[in-house]
């Protein structure tokens, strides 16, 4: 037991019970180096969990941005035409996405899950194909190869970049490998580099799952547009939110001419011909996208540039402040990527530089703070309920 000594104040006793017991709750080991932390300066700021004043209080910019005085006319147009169903404003959101992208074809869809499973049937992947996928992602990835009746086999993750690890890709190829679906998770360009190098020496396609990384880049060309194929989420949570929707680009147009007539029921298009009058040309579904949907991507377009370039901005900022801090690894980016756009902000934590404070214990308390935290998982609704904030 401690013995008070007699110039120590009686709020000073207080503070130091106070950050003891909380440590304990937080589960802390508080020795003396953690009961040090309630002596000081009066203007020391105590953390919340420790019975201080969070450091924010102001609260996080809502998400999905939206304009009413320049945005809901435009809706309107689209509403009071009584053109719903797919037709010109979808062509133009396509437009402006591939040019957006600098690829020669886009298709929107539904959502990112289909695009992505509609992409892979328009490849012949199926039964008894394998895909190679990165086990940190979001399930769609998963699901999306599961739908077609191929297999997902996974590569681990490169734990400083969070993204699918090439060195360890060739070691899971077999007889079976059809395809490599890098995931740029987190708005964080995977290694396309080394991947495309892999694939091609193996004659592998490669169908990008960008649906976290608008406008992300290596080497200045823009990811979803390096590989075979590319597939974007505009979910609500999505740096270009659209509610649901989802686009395949690619610059293979007999590939995109299968995709579109595959969403839409099998039917002829471009180089997709048969006899006229006959029908179906292969088994389609109905992934087709609204055309009020198109209108609020085309508006949500508008402002994505700049609010890709605050965010990159800010992590940047974010990176350099805390990077120092013994215990918190920020994300490594490879050296080829000319723009993350961080979807999410990530880095690691070691609890053996905080006393051995689980991982469960620092979230609590960063959040207490007023900061938007998590343990990681790529899941849309906490990303939308938590993390609404994506400036």
């Amino acid at each position: 037991m401690q013995i008070m000594k007699k110039d120590c104040s009686r709020r000073e006793f207080l503070k130091r019970n106070t950050l003891a017991g909380a440590g304990t709750i937080l589960g802390l080991n508080a020795g003396p180096d953690v009961l040090a932390y309630g002596i000081g300066p009066e203007e020391f700021n105590l953390p919340v969990v420790l019975g201080g004043k969070p450091s924010r209080t102001k609260a996080w910019p809502g998400w999905p941005q939206w304009d009413s005085a320049t945005m809901d006319e435009e809706i309107l147009k689209v509403i009071r035409s009584g053109v719903w169903s797919r037709a010109r404003v979808t062509d133009q959101f396509e437009k402006a996405w591939a040019e957006k992208l600098g690829v020669k074809r886009c298709l929107a869809v539904i959502n990112g899950t289909n695009a992505l499973i509609a992409a892979l049937v328009q490849f012949g992947i199926g039964g008894g194909d394998e895909v190679l996928v990165p086990p940190y992602t979001f399930i769609a990835t998963v699901a999306a190869v599961l739908n077609t009746g191929a297999m997902p086999v996974f590569v681990d993750v490169d734990p400083e970049t969070f993204q699918i690890d090439p060195e360890k890709i060739e070691a899971k190829i077999s007889k079976r490998t059809r395809a490599i679906m890098p995931v740029h998770i987190l708005g964080l360009p995977a290694d396309m580099t080394r991947i495309m190098e892999i694939a091609r020496k193996h004659h592998l396609i490669v169908l990008e799952d960008a649906c976290q990384a608008h406008l992300a880049e290596i080497n200045h060309q823009k990811v979803g547009t390096i590989g075979d194929a590319g597939c974007f989420s505009f979910q609500n949570s999505k740096h270009l939110p659209i509610g649901e929707g989802g686009a395949i680009v690619s610059n293979d147009d007999e590939f995109m001419d299968r995709c579109f007539s595959y969403n839409n029921f099998g039917n002829p298009f471009g180089s997709m011909v048969g006899e006229v009058g006959a029908g179906t040309l292969i088994l389609g579904t109905k992934l087709r996208i609204t055309e009020y949907q198109s209108a609020i991507g085309l508006l949500q377009m508008k402002m994505l540039q700049q609010q890709s370039d605050i965010r990159a901005e800010n992590a940047t900022y974010l990176k350099s402040k805390i990077r120092e801090i013994p215990g918190i690894i920020p994300v490594r980016l490879y050296n080829d990527v000319t723009k993350a756009v961080y979807h999410l902000f990530p880095f690691r934590y070691m609890k053996e530089q905080f006393k051995g404070l689980p991982r469960e214990g620092f979230i609590k308390a960063l959040q207490a703070e007023g900061v938007p935290c998590s343990g990681g998982r790529s899941e849309e609704r906490r990303v939308g309920k938590e993390c609404r904030s994506r400036l």
